[in-house]
This record gives C-alpha cells, sequence and structure tokens, in this order.
C-alpha cells in the first residue's frame, strides 16, 4: 500500500514539515513510534521552552495518511472497525443501512489550560433527554480526537483529575459520560502527547507512569545547529509553499514509511531471552508494576517494523528503553544522577555491552 501525501489546499494553512525539523531525535522516534502502535500509551516531552515541541507534533499530524471515517460522524468513527465506531454507526450496520465515508485529515486536538471536563469529555443535555426522550449528547474534545493526536501543552499545569480522565480514556479507548441516570459513550482512541517544562512543577509518579513513553529535550547548543534552525524557521515564515514543496518527496518516503510500518507490525516478533532480559532490566531497576515491560516491548516490536524487520534485535530495546522507563524509576530527591544514565548502566551489564555515555 502506496500512501500519496495530499498536497495543501490553499485554504489550509501551512504546516512546517516534519522532515525539515532539525535534532530533537529523541522526542521524534518517540512520537513515530506511538503513531506506528498507538497502545504504546502516549508520549510525555519534558523540556525547556521554545524548543519546537508543539512544531513537532503538528508536523506529525500533518504527515500522517488520511483516514477513511463515516460521513457527518462527531466521532471519526472506521467504517471497518468495530473498536472504532460509535454505537449508532454499529447499529446502522447492523441493520445494513448503507453508510457513506470520506477521507480525512488525522485530527490534532489542542486541549487548552483552562478546559473543564464538560468541554473534554461532553455533555448531555438532560432536559432534552426528559422531555424528548432521546439522549441529547453534546460531543467533547475526547470525540474529535479519536483515531488522532491529543496534545496537551503544559500538562503538569492541567488539574490532575483532569489528566486521569484523559489517561484513562487514551487507555480504555472509550469515553463515557454519565448524568442524572443517563449514560452515553463513544470511542475515544488517541495517541496522547503532553509537553511541560520541568522548572514550572513535575507531574505526579501515579500521572507520569500512565505514559508511555517519556522523551527529555534540550536546547541546541551547537552553534552552527542554532543559526540552521533560525534560517530555516525564516525561510519558512518567509514562504511556507515553496519551503513545504523542498521537503515534499522526503515527507512521502516517511509517510510510506509509517504505512509499511504499521502494517507490518502485526508480524514483528521478539525472542523469548530478551523478553527476559527486559523483564530483568525492570526488575533491578525496581520499576513498579509491570507497565515498563509492557511498554518496552512494544516500542521495540515498532522500531523494527520502522525499519522493516520482523525480528526484534538487542539495538531495538537499547534505543528505545531509556524513553520508556526513565520516568518509571523512584526518584530519590539526594541522589544527582540521571535516570536515564541509570537505565542505561542496568542495559549494558544484562545485555553485556559497552556503556554509552
Amino acid at each position: 500500500m502506496t500512501a500519496t501525501l495530499q498536497v495543501p489546499a490553499k485554504t489550509r494553512r501551512q504546516v512546517f514539515p516534519f522532515t525539515a525539523i532539525v535534532g530533537q531525535e529523541e522526542m521524534k522516534l518517540a512520537l513515530l513510534l506511538n503513531v506506528i502502535d498507538p497502545k504504546i500509551g502516549g508520549v510525555m516531552i519534558m523540556g525547556d521552552r521554545g524548543t519546537g515541541k508543539s512544531t513537532t507534533i503538528r508536523a506529525l499530524a500533518d504527515l500522517l495518511p488520511e483516514i477513511e471515517v463515516v460521513e457527518g460522524d462527531p466521532f471519526n468513527s472506521d467504517p471497518h472497525d468495530a473498536d472504532l465506531m460509535s454505537d449508532e454507526v454499529k447499529q446502522k450496520i447492523d441493520q445494513q443501512i448503507p453508510i457513506n465515508t470520506v477521507k480525512k485529515k488525522v485530527q490534532m486536538v489542542d486541549l487548552p489550560l483552562g478546559a473543564t471536563e464538560d468541554r473534554v469529555c461532553g455533555t448531555i443535555d438532560i432536559e432534552k433527554a426528559l422531555s424528548d426522550g432521546v439522549k441529547a449528547f453534546e460531543p467533547g474534545l475526547l470525540a474529535k480526537a479519536n483515531r488522532g493526536i491529543l496534545y496537551v501543552d503544559e500538562v503538569n499545569l492541567l488539574d490532575d483529575h483532569l489528566v486521569d480522565v484523559l489517561l484513562d480514556s487514551a487507555a480504555g479507548g472509550w469515553n463515557t459520560v454519565e448524568r442524572e441516570g443517563i449514560s452515553i459513550r463513544h470511542p475515544a482512541q488517541f495517541v496522547m502527547v503532553g509537553s511541560g517544562n520541568p522548572e514550572e512543577g513535575e507531574l505526579r509518579p501515579q500521572l507520569l507512569d500512565r505514559f508511555g513513553m517519556h522523551a527529555e529535550i534540550r536546547t541546541v547548543k551547537e552553534p552552527n545547529l542554532r543559526v540552521q534552525i533560525v534560517e530555516q524557521r525564516a525561510e519558512f515564515d518567509g514562504n511556507p509553499s515553496s519551503f513545504g514543496e523542498k521537503y515534499a518527496e522526503e515527507q512521502i518516503a516517511l509517510q510510506n514509511k509509517i504505512v509499511k510500518a504499521q502494517e507490518l507490525l502485526p508480524s514483528v516478533t521478539i525472542d523469548y531471552d530478551l523478553r527476559v532480559k527486559i523483564s530483568e532490566i525492570c526488575s533491578e531497576l525496581d520499576v513498579d508494576g509491570l507497565r515498563g515491560d509492557i511498554v518496552t516491548n512494544r516500542a521495540a516490536k515498532a522500531i523494527a517494523a520502522l525499519e522493516e524487520r520482523t525480528e526484534v534485535t538487542v539495538d531495538d530495546i537499547r534505543r528505545v528503553i531509556v524513553l520508556c522507563l526513565r520516568h518509571r524509576l523512584r526518584k530519590d530527591p539526594l541522589e544527582s544522577i540521571d535516570s536515564g544514565y541509570k537505565v542505561r548502566k542496568s542495559v549494558a551489564r544484562i545485555f553485556g555491552l559497552e556503556l554509552e555515555e
């Protein structure tokens, strides 16, 4: 299956191309792996202000191939997958009522900091439900984000209860709204991406652990790279269409690579000995629960699929395990050792590799 990158309509706002982004390899890899396998559980991106976090996430959403959705459905229902369709669409299909489908860009939904639970989850019009006997539901941001990307900037400043609601939906794939004995549910499967600046406060460990991966980004220090980034941005702002054309081929190649990886993923295997070693590392690092083991296995398979291989190697594990485990380590406030270094040290010992600095 070959994807075709849609030429942006003149009315659509031009987005900075994903393949043009310089540096921040850790963040880009984590995002790509979550798109290949959304069950990894999302990405938490922590780092300095002005390092291109939201630019990269918008670029990723723009890069993704269009998806087929049921026309006029507020939940972006998939006409072929029961887990990704609303009850209404399911009912129509069961009753063999014909449905129209359209192609649509993958949605990237921005969650504003001041959003209320009603705005996020949706609301039920109780009055209408009682007087007309219909379930009058006003969909929220989770409905819009189904089969897309939900981006929460400054997630560490968001109310803990709201973060919990978002993570519950992302993990379960459904959003349920209950008011006065009336219950409505709809599919809500999305890649959750949170970003924040550690100086403004950390996310509670219980919530941090719910994110599949944790990428750390730093301001680029090398002067040549900084100049390149500034020049690129100026060129894009000056003429977005011409800048986008320069990267069109690379964009199409990466888009095709993502589609191939998604198709190849179910065939990727990971040797039993490697799975044991992953669990040995998690155990040695005293990681609570089994999320770390599960996510590392999934991420290693996704990176193998991205590189068009069907067997996971030790190198695949080495490249993803820090992203999967660094935020699950218990923090000792008096310890100055970086959690990523601890993970690398454990990987080097258990796999008999040389420790990378």
